[in-house]
């Protein structure tokens, strides 16, 4: 059985994370500005920018990266092992699915530039 302090550490790494996740999702968004959008944009507009500079520079999607962290870092904190389990399941199979998708867009939008930068700053995500 864990000791208290053992289980005082657990929840001070899911705070962690989820304050990680949270600060990178919130300057995913400022740094973006209006590139920035919930939805997977399928059309360029003409002031798109790739933005590469700030958190994109650690991270190509830094929001998605901070809500997954935030989402597991929230049943770490609750000590959760099964939810923990299934929260990293369910955030990665969404981004899974969602980022390869929107890729192929900024592919169309950017072409070798975010090919570029795709080769050098990683998703933030493990195993995608």
């Amino acid at each position: 059985m864990p000791s208290l302090k053992q289980f005082q550490y657990v929840k001070l790494l899911g705070l962690a994370l989820m304050v990680v996740g949270e600060g990178l999702r919130a300057a995913a968004m400022s740094t973006a500005k209006s590139n920035f959008n919930h939805v997977v944009q399928s059309q360029k507009s003409k002031d798109h920018e790739l933005v590469t500079h700030g958190v994109y520079s650690i991270s190509r999607h830094p929001a998605y990266a901070g809500f997954f962290w935030y989402s597991v870092g929230t049943q770490v904190l609750l000590c959760n092992p099964i939810c923990i389990a299934g929260f990293f399941y369910a955030s990665y199979s969404f981004f899974q699915d969602r980022i390869p998708d929107e890729e192929e867009h900024l592919i169309q939008f950017f072409g070798d530039k975010y090919i570029a930068y795709r080769k050098k700053v990683p998703i933030g995500i493990p195993f995608l």
